[in-house]
């Protein structure tokens, strides 16, 4: 069993920064793949980073390609998200998840446990 807190999550400017952590909780933090994922109301959840075990291998959405950066400490049992240069349209409950078998896939069904949940707003 894994529990899941985001935290970072706030209100900022378009063209702004904020970094998302996840702290994990249990012992087998490091063979979780572990991913970041956005919902906004009335749409699916849908993929913005992963991350495998290891950190050896990471994915970004296009939409984000180049301005986010996912990043892992498996000392701390801690994933990261920095989400630079900030577009309204990056507003939503950003939720970080586990995936137990290692890779951090892109398909939310694919994860196994998920964190509550840490609203950005990004204002024009």
């Amino acid at each position: 069993q894994v529990q899941l807190v985001e935290s970072g999550g706030g209100l900022v400017q378009a063209g702004g920064s904020l970094r998302l952590s996840c702290a994990a909780s249990g012992r087998t933090f490091s063979n979780y793949g572990m991913g970041w994922f956005r919902q906004t109301p009335g749409k699916e959840r849908e993929f913005v980073a992963t991350i495998s075990w290891s950190g050896g291998s990471t994915y970004y959405a296009d939409s984000v390609k180049g301005r986010f950066t996912i990043a892992r400490d498996n000392a701390k049992n801690t994933v990261y998200l920095q989400m630079s240069s900030l577009k309204p349209e990056d507003t939503a409950v950003y939720y970080c998840a586990a995936d137990r078998s290692g890779y951090g896939l892109r398909a939310p069904i694919t994860y196994d446990y998920w964190g509550q949940g840490t609203q950005v707003t990004v204002s024009s």
